[in-house]
C-alpha cells in the first residue's frame, strides 16, 4: 500500500469513528523567525569557532616566543633579574628596576645596556610583526630627594628611557612601541616588606598580542553556554 492509500484511510478512519483532530499549523510570520533565529545562531556558532581558534593560535605562538626568551636570558632568569610570564595582556618580560637605573634616577645605567641589546634583538628577529608596551611601576615608599613630583613621574621617565633607547639606538619601529607610567598603582607583592616593595619596582616589556585583544578569560565558554541556551530556547519555540 502506498502512503497516497494509507493517507487516505487514516482519514477516513477518523471520519468514521466520530473524532475530530485540531492541528496546529505555525503562522508563517512564526516560521520566518525561527528560521532567522537559526541562521544567527549558525553564524555565532561560527565565529565563536573562529575565535576559539584565533586565541589557541595566538597562544602557541606566544609560548614559543616565551620557549626562545628562556633559552636566551638564561642568566638573566636564574639570578631573578628578570622574569617571563603569560598574562591576559601578553607576554610580559619583567625585569627588576635595579637592572636598569640607580634608585630614585631614570637614566639606564651601562651595564644595562647589553640586556636592552638582547631584548631588541629578539623583537626585530623573532617577533617582528608584534607591538610593544612598556611599563613603569615603581613601589609605594614616597618620594623625598631625587627631585621627581610623584612616582607616576618616575615609573613614566624609567619607560620613556627604556622606549628611546630601543627606539633611538637599537631601530626599533616608534610605531610598534608604547610607553606608560603606572607609579605604585599596579603592585604584584606587598609593600610592607623590602622584598615585595623591591618586586613592584620594575619595568615590564609586554609583547602585546597580533590580532586577539584582550579577550578576557572565560569570555569565549561565556559565549558558548548563550549560544547553547539559545538553541534551547528556540527548540522551545517551535515546539
Amino acid at each position: 500500500m502506498n502512503y497516497r492509500n494509507l493517507t487516505r484511510l487514516l482519514i477516513l478512519g477518523v471520519f468514521i469513528s466520530g473524532c475530530a483532530v485540531t492541528f496546529k499549523k505555525t503562522p508563517p510570520q512564526d516560521l520566518e523567525k525561527v528560521k532567522l533565529m537559526k541562521r544567527e545562531l549558525q553564524r555565532l556558532r561560527m565565529e565563536l569557532e573562529r575565535l576559539k581558534s584565533e586565541k589557541n593560535r595566538e597562544i602557541q605562538e606566544l609560548q614559543h616566543a616565551k620557549q626562545m626568551l628562556e633559552k636566551k636570558f638564561r642568566k638573566e632568569i636564574q639570578e631573578k633579574e628578570l622574569k617571563l610570564s603569560m598574562e591576559e595582556k601578553g607576554l610580559v618580560l619583567r625585569f627588576v628596576a635595579e637592572v636598569f637605573f640607580d634608585s630614585g634616577k631614570a637614566d639606564i645605567k651601562p651595564e644595562a645596556y647589553p640586556i636592552l641589546d638582547k631584548v631588541a634583538e629578539f623583537l626585530k628577529e623573532e617577533v617582528p610583526d608584534r607591538n610593544i608596551a612598556i611599563e613603569g611601576h615603581t613601589d609605594n615608599e614616597p618620594i623625598k630627594y631625587s627631585g621627581w613630583k610623584s612616582n607616576w613621574e618616575l615609573s613614566a621617565a624609567r619607560a620613556l628611557s627604556v622606549l628611546h633607547y630601543l627606539v633611538d639606538e637599537k631601530g626599533i619601529a616608534p610605531k610598534r612601541v608604547q610607553a606608560v607610567g603606572y607609579g605604585e598603582y599596579h603592585p604584584i607583592a606587598d609593600n610592607s616588606t623590602p622584598e615585595g616593595r623591591q618586586k613592584n619596582r620594575r619595568v615590564e616589556i609586554v609583547i602585546l598580542p597580533k590580532k586577539l585583544t584582550k579577550v578576557r578569560e572565560g569570555f569565549l565558554e561565556e559565549l558558548g553556554r548563550a549560544l547553547e541556551e539559545r538553541e534551547r530556547r528556540i527548540r522551545e519555540y517551535i515546539k
